[in-house]
């Protein structure tokens, strides 16, 4: 029998901003079908198969509420069957121009197509229940609509952390006991609020503990662990400059053939124009993913074996991502999984869950945690910086906005919100209040990624906060309704089940 050298944790996040149907854009439902098709479909497909040889624990998945909420929504899963045909159109199309690339991908839009039908037709909650359900997965929860959490007042906070829980509850039958904090971000004292909300553990960026990311830990003077990412593996496979998907043989993401949609290209070399770059070879990809995926293996033990040797004890390797990384970014990522999670075991690494590695033992000491993220600078100037000061001030007017409509007295109406009565006018105010402080606009902003469309949402949520909660300070709850009545995109709350009363003051 191997020996054992360590614990391994895989830890993959699936998030989108709200795009789809809530605030339509064709360019965002294009990023949640790609998403669905090329990551979500093929990588819940490899762990299914993984357990169904045997294998698990295998890896602790992250599914925002926001994205959560779009993978279940009648008009999504709708459209995403119509993308998925279209793919398969997209394909035959080609047939005459790139045999070779169209015979490829007819093989991946039937499969993509009947992993849909067969696993997903009532959407994203019971593909990922029945994964649960086998012991092969643990899933995270987090805040209702991905907001940058150190931003937020104590109330709000509390509030989105609570609807968050409430949603993965009701979707997946039983409240998560860790979260992926969105952005990674934490300021001292949030690990009281996550104990007084029932979660157990939470993950942050390696820097946060100066790099030590070999054990779980406490947070002060909590029971709350916090688990770290280690960078010296995680970057192994992607980095803000290099990584496994950027080798010559995968398949080049910027490169198209415009009349299909498809993707030719391998990534031949990091300079080459896409003019020149060579064509997609699958079997060439094949064996970089074996290369890569043995690469991996050895890098997990070895790191394993060292922290090993310099704590005096087993020791834990986190290694997380988006999700969309394997399949959707890189082409290959799928497969490459399923050859590391197969080989590790084999290497003498036991694979666990984040809980497992917990229920294993593997705490350390308590540790007190800066303020932090995942992003630029590992702090808050993604969220904070100078180039989103109006998204700050903005989010500071929202909440503002909201706690003063929900404690205020209507004139003439009694006050807004009652022990016994939901309100929906309050409850889609604090709805449309979560969206305008969503993490996601001032992320788009910092990177220039569709800045003006993350600019103008920002906009449309706060300009509603103002005037639904002029209209109810006021007493005008008929003019409130008419003018919700007309917003086309989101009459109804996005949560259904969120609940505004949870945010009166005690």
């Amino acid at each position: 029998m191997t020996e054992r050298v360590g614990t391994f944790c895989l830890v993959l996040h699936s998030h989108l901003p709200l795009l789809a149907r809530h605030g339509r854009w064709p360019v965002g439902e294009e990023w949640l079908y790609q998403s669905w098709a090329h990551s979500y479909l093929p990588v819940l497909a490899t762990l299914r198969e993984l357990a169904a040889e045997g294998r698990g624990p295998l890896a602790t998945l992250g599914v925002t509420p926001v994205l959560a909420a779009q993978l279940d929504d009648p008009y999504c899963l709708h459209g995403m069957h119509d993308w998925l045909g279209d793919w398969m159109l997209r394909a035959h199309s080609a047939a005459l121009r790139l045999p070779d690339l169209a015979a490829h991908e007819h093989r991946l839009a039937s499969a993509a197509t009947a992993e849909f039908e067969a696993h997903w037709r009532h959407g994203g909650s019971p593909a990922l229940r029945a994964l649960r359900d086998t012991g092969a997965v643990e899933l995270l929860g987090g805040p209702a609509a991905h907001p940058f959490q150190p931003l937020l007042s104590h109330r709000v906070r509390a509030f989105s952390l609570r609807a968050g829980l409430d949603d993965h509850a009701l979707r997946l039958g039983g409240r998560p006991q860790g979260i992926w904090a969105p952005e990674c971000g934490y300021a001292p004292g949030m690990e009281d609020d996550y104990a007084r909300a029932g979660v157990g553990r939470f993950l942050v960026d390696g820097p946060a503990l100066r790099g030590d990311t070999a054990l779980a830990r406490p947070v002060g003077d909590s029971d709350v662990l916090c688990v770290g990412r280690d960078l010296d593996v995680t970057y192994r496979v992607w980095s803000p400059r290099k990584g496994y998907p950027g080798s010559a043989e995968y398949r080049d993401f910027h490169t198209w053939d415009h009349p299909s949609g498809l993707k030719p290209a391998r990534v031949t070399g990091r300079r080459v124009p896409p003019e020149r770059k060579r064509p997609y070879s699958p079997e060439l990809a094949a064996r970089a993913v074996q290369r890569d995926a043995d690469d991996f293996v050895a890098t997990v033990a070895a790191r394993l074996r060292g922290l090993r040797e310099r704590h005096g004890r087993p020791a834990l390797t986190v290694a997380a991502f988006d999700t969309e990384l394997f399949g959707h970014w890189w082409h290959e990522g799928p497969a490459w999984l399923a050859a590391v999670l197969r080989r590790l075991p084999d290497a003498g690494v036991a694979v666990r869950t984040l809980g497992g590695a917990v229920s294993d033992g593997l705490v350390g000491d308590p540790v007190t945690l800066p303020e932090c993220s995942w992003g630029s600078g590992k702090d808050w100037r993604v969220w904070a910086g100078p180039q989103v000061t109006e998204f700050v001030s903005r989010g500071d007017d929202v909440q503002r906005d909201l706690l003063s409509c929900v404690d205020t007295v209507g004139a003439g109406t009694g006050p807004l919100l009652t022990p016994d009565v939901r309100d929906p006018l309050a409850d889609l105010l604090a709805d449309q209040a979560l969206h305008a402080l969503s993490s996601d606009w001032a992320f788009m902003v910092s990177k220039d990624s569709a800045a003006d469309y993350a600019r103008s949402r920002a906009e449309l949520h706060a300009g509603r906060v103002a005037e639904l909660s002029g209209l109810l300070r006021d007493g005008r709850r008929r003019a409130a309704r008419r003018r919700a009545e007309r917003w086309s995109d989101a009459p109804v709350p996005t949560f259904g089940h969120l609940d505004a009363r949870a945010l009166a003051a005690p």
